[in-house]
């Protein structure tokens, strides 16, 4: 199913650990689900965002912190 997200008012956070570079991965919580973003597209009203379920974020952000890999 797909479901259209307004992202007007996201609050987009990256991660402590990048040192306040701009070739980072972006994240906003909005309506209940998570958006994801390149930090280089910031302003670019063609960037693509990439939105996941809560779930899957939570999944993908514990298999991370697992150090688990993820291959095809």
């Amino acid at each position: 199913m797909k479901h259209t997200v307004d992202l007007t008012n996201a609050e987009w956070a990256k991660s402590s650990l990048s040192s306040g570079g701009d070739n980072c991965l972006e994240v906003a919580f909005v309506d209940g689900v998570v958006a994801l973003r390149d930090s280089n597209d910031v302003g670019d009203p063609d960037a693509q965002v990439l939105v996941i379920s809560a779930a899957d974020y939570r999944a993908f952000t514990g298999g991370v912190n697992k150090g688990e890999l993820l291959l095809p």
